[in-house]
């Protein structure tokens, strides 16, 4: 499988080249052109039960679509995401990455997806209460509204809520007040994600919930 991101950051989509007999399981209605000579087939997103899960507790869709190559050339599926703003390839080898609801778009058939309780902080904190885990063998896309960021902390790092889009499985996330009570309200900051630990994350230049704060007063005035 070969892959490569285009239209970065504000309109990204992925190109991927599947060499015969390759497949890529991609989230429902990502898919914006194909070869026609594809294979495309739609199941249940780790069954019926665990679909259901990652549907409403991870914001994922109910249905993955399965897209194989079973001719003897190469063929390209192109992949999108809901929203404007920047897509990211990571590559497991066996190692667990923890995604926002709403951040995966695709991956490979090594690739495992799972959901696991994140805490009532991370709710609080519009993170979700269960965070989507991807684990396994192989490609991942995500993506988020705006752009990308890469972070590498040691120790604690402040980011603000509804921006951290993915980061290891060890790290751990409080949320707290930004500053003081006062501070916290008047300076527009409120509540904070405080990230514990060692290693990378990923965070997302806007967010959904400031667009709609910023839309909402010019649409109804």
């Amino acid at each position: 499988m070969k892959a490569s991101i285009e239209g970065a950051p504000a309109f990204a989509h992925v190109h991927v080249d599947l060499a015969p007999g390759e497949s890529i399981i991609a989230e429902s209605d990502a898919m914006t052109s194909m070869a026609a000579d594809l294979d495309m087939k739609a199941q249940f997103n780790g069954g019926f039960f665990s679909g259901l899960a990652k549907k409403y507790l991870g914001g994922e869709s109910l249905f993955v679509n399965i897209f194989t190559n079973n001719t003897s050339a190469q063929k390209r599926v192109t992949l999108v995401q809901a929203t404007p703003g920047d897509m990211r390839e990571v590559i497991l080898e066996g190692e667990t990455l923890c995604l926002q609801p709403g951040a995966y778009i695709a991956s490979g058939p090594g690739v495992n997806l799972g959901l696991k309780y994140a805490g009532l902080g991370s709710f609080i904190g519009r993170e979700g209460l269960f965070k989507l885990q991807v684990s396994g063998q192989g490609s991942v896309f995500y993506g988020a509204y705006g752009g990308l960021m890469e972070k590498h902390i040691d120790g604690e790092y402040i980011v603000d809520t509804a921006h951290l889009v993915a980061y290891e499985e060890h790290m751990k996330l409080k949320v707290q007040l930004a500053g003081g009570l006062l501070s916290s309200i008047f300076g527009g900051e409120g509540l904070v994600t405080r990230v514990e630990g060692k290693g990378r994350i990923i965070i997302q230049t806007r967010s959904l919930s400031g667009l709609k704060g910023w839309l909402n007063p010019k649409l109804f005035s």
